[in-house]
């Protein structure tokens, strides 16, 4: 079955981003001149994604504007001959119908969100793509994980995975590898944020998820896990007894925006990878770094 619909949680509060985020939403925090947001739906829209859910809180609502038209700025646009700016902007406009927008009215953590799209998902198989988390890729992630899917089977559940040292596996959420079927592997374990001497391997969950449909029956009497939330991860480890997992070594990089560090990092390679200003950035990179 085609993948045809995408949750993306964007209810998150962004207190990292204290003060740039009381009054903006951190999904809407550029990297480059493109805000996060924008950046994972492209990615989405690359992999043949038609609809979007976004799982939003309070104050999200410049989310939704920035998906929409905006007609005064495009007259201005047009009185000026920006003709570029106009065709830019067509270019990131959602079709008519293929947003939708939900609720999280409680902080109750990544699983709860999920699980507020459960009506407009419905009873087939989705993506979940989380905004802190860009991949730059010659082809998209979520595009790789579909690929992947074709071959693994329609029933299947599918993780992107990648790399992280060791001493750094408690940070993460992290797999345990089976056998390879294509170019993923089975899972044979889910462990969030172990000590380095019970890590599964050094293989981390990035933000990056096919699941079926029998998740939100689960998710729905799923107890509270780590922080007091409804952890994501509790309902997939609970699936996987009855539905396989695999996950995805993904080709590209992965950048954790969700830290200053990891954000910084984005700017720095999304910019580095940009015709327009790649050279002269280059060259006042080199001025700072000696």
């Amino acid at each position: 079955m085609t993948i045809r619909k995408a949750v993306l949680p964007v209810a998150g509060l962004g207190t990292r981003f204290l003060p740039a985020t009381k009054a903006m939403p951190k999904e809407m925090l550029t990297v480059v001149d493109r805000p996060l947001i924008q950046h994972v739906v492209d990615e989405a829209r690359e992999a043949g994604i038609e609809h979007f859910v976004f799982v939003t809180g309070r104050n999200k609502g410049v989310i939704e504007d920035h998906f929409d038209r905006q007609f005064e700025l495009e007259t201005t646009l047009k009185e000026k001959n920006k003709n570029a700016e106009i065709e830019a902007l067509a270019r990131d406009l959602l079709p008519a119908g293929a947003a939708s927008f939900t609720r999280q009215q409680s902080p109750l953590g990544l699983g709860h969100a999920v699980w507020c799209a459960r009506d407009i998902i419905g009873n087939e198989p989705f993506a979940v793509l989380l905004p802190d988390v860009l991949v730059q890729a010659k082809r998209s992630c979520l595009a790789q994980m579909i690929d992947a899917q074709k071959e693994l089977g329609d029933k299947s559940n599918i993780i992107a995975v990648e790399e992280v040292p060791m001493e750094r596996v408690h940070m993460y959420g992290v797999v345990g590898v089976g056998k390879t079927k294509g170019k993923a592997f089975e899972i044979t374990d889910m462990v969030e944020k172990p000590p380095r001497e019970k890590a599964p391997s050094n293989l981390s969950i990035t933000g990056r998820y096919i699941l079926q449909p029998e998740i939100f029956d689960i998710l729905e009497t799923q107890p509270r896990g780590a922080g007091g939330e409804i952890q994501l991860t509790d309902a997939m480890i609970t699936l996987a007894k009855s539905q396989p997992y695999y996950g995805l070594k993904f080709e590209g990089v992965s950048h954790d925006c969700g830290s200053k560090l990891g954000f910084l990092i984005a700017n720095v390679a999304y910019g580095l990878a940009r015709d327009d200003v790649s050279t002269e950035f280059r060259a006042e990179l080199k001025k700072y770094l000696g």
